[in-house]
């Protein structure tokens, strides 16, 4: 397989996730000279600077994956135990129990795109890949498909997936949603009825209601009607720093979409666009990041927004994922944070991660936490619960 040099430091450094040992350069077909490479890029960051006592989970180690990588997206297969890393320069399989890469996957292989912004496995064990302006990629058991607006999918950027209990699948992207009957491979999409075009995440809740997070709120669906919400009805905390609002109004057009939160290099603010959303396992409340307005948490009745003056580490939440033991991690644009209810508790640079831009997040079986940011991929201990 030909791999371009961005990709190929990414190979390297999932590679030797183990122990990081130098004993993958003896490897067959490494020389000397990627066996430097790895070593300069995948050097282990071990940094032990969260608290040892107690439950705090801590930063067990993080890999570089090159400075111009961005890991977009992560997702497990319960099927396989594997953890799959969508990145901006392609994709990879890693086995969870061996720590070993089972694969890489480029545009030669079958993917649509090497950039991956979205990961999902659905019910029959099909793994979905949403990429940058390449349509969306199938995968199992050896087989590709890949899927364009002529088969029926709304726009070739793709940014969400999700399944409801019986089907449809469900795919999110910058010209509406589609759900996909599983069966047929149908694709009917959703425009006008959505509060914006623009979808980046959805979810799905215990009555089977789909969520859709858009630049312009949030809108569910219950399958006969639909209800929406934006900063006007409680989305997204006040401007308190006086951010200049940014041009994406979620009116805009692709050729100045790039997903810039800086204007001047300034953080800008736009409280309804949302960037994530999940619904909380525990009570089908919905947590909702937004762009400079923080997260907001719907309870069914009204919403309540948490700020970096509450705890949260930055206002800017790409992320969100509830791990096993029903604890929320915010991937923010500065930093990582867990929230138990109660207190917040921020990972960043100084304690473990390689980048403070958070862009996903994946929660592992083991009750270990994946995390994705620019730069690279961290790893995250189990939280051990305090009797």
């Amino acid at each position: 397989m030909k791999l371009d040099p961005m990709l190929k430091k990414l190979v390297l450094a999932v590679c030797s996730l183990t122990l990081f040992a130098a004993a993958q350069a003896d490897t067959p077909g490494s020389n000397k000279e990627s066996a430097a490479q790895h070593t300069a890029v995948s050097e282990p960051v071990t940094r032990d600077l969260m608290p040892k006592s107690g439950s705090v989970p801590r930063v067990i180690e993080s890999f570089q994956v090159g400075n111009e990588v961005y890991v977009r997206s992560l997702a497990i297969d319960p099927g396989s135990n594997s953890l799959w890393v969508g990145s901006s320069t392609g994709l990879l399989e890693i086995d969870l129990t061996t720590s070993q890469m089972i694969n890489t996957f480029t545009r030669d292989d079958g993917l649509a795109n090497e950039y991956v912004f979205a990961i999902y496995v659905d019910s029959q064990g099909y793994k979905w890949f949403g990429t940058n302006a390449g349509g969306t990629s199938r995968y199992k058991d050896g087989k590709w498909d890949v899927y364009f607006p002529m088969h029926g999918l709304a726009d070739y950027w793709i940014y969400a997936f999700v399944e409801q209990k019986n089907g449809p699948l469900w795919i999110g992207t910058w010209a509406g949603a589609n759900s996909v009957d599983l069966a047929t491979m149908e694709f009917k999409t959703y425009f006008s009825e959505l509060i914006n075009e623009w979808v980046y995440a959805l979810d799905i809740d215990s009555q089977d209601r789909v969520w859709f997070g858009t630049e312009g709120g949030i809108s569910m669906y219950d399958g006969d009607t639909w209800r929406e919400w934006s900063h006007k009805d409680g989305l997204g905390a006040a401007n308190m720093n006086q951010l200049p609002p940014s041009t994406n109004t979620g009116l805009g057009t692709r050729s100045r979409h790039d997903l810039s939160v800086l204007e001047q290099g300034k953080q800008t603010y736009n409280p309804s666009y949302v960037f994530s959303l999940i619904v909380d396992d525990r009570d089908d409340s919905v947590w909702a990041g937004t762009w400079g307005g923080g997260v907001g948490h719907y309870d069914g009745k009204a919403w309540t927004n948490y700020t970096s003056s509450d705890g949260l580490a930055g206002n800017i939440v790409y992320s969100i994922a509830q791990d096993r033991n029903g604890m929320l991690w915010f991937g923010t644009n500065n930093g990582l944070s867990r929230y138990d209810g109660t207190s917040w508790i921020t990972y960043d640079t100084h304690t473990g991660l390689l980048d403070n831009n958070v862009y996903a997040i994946a929660p592992a079986p083991s009750g270990e936490l994946w995390v994705g940011t620019k730069n690279g991929v961290s790893r995250i201990a189990a939280h051990q619960q305090t009797k």
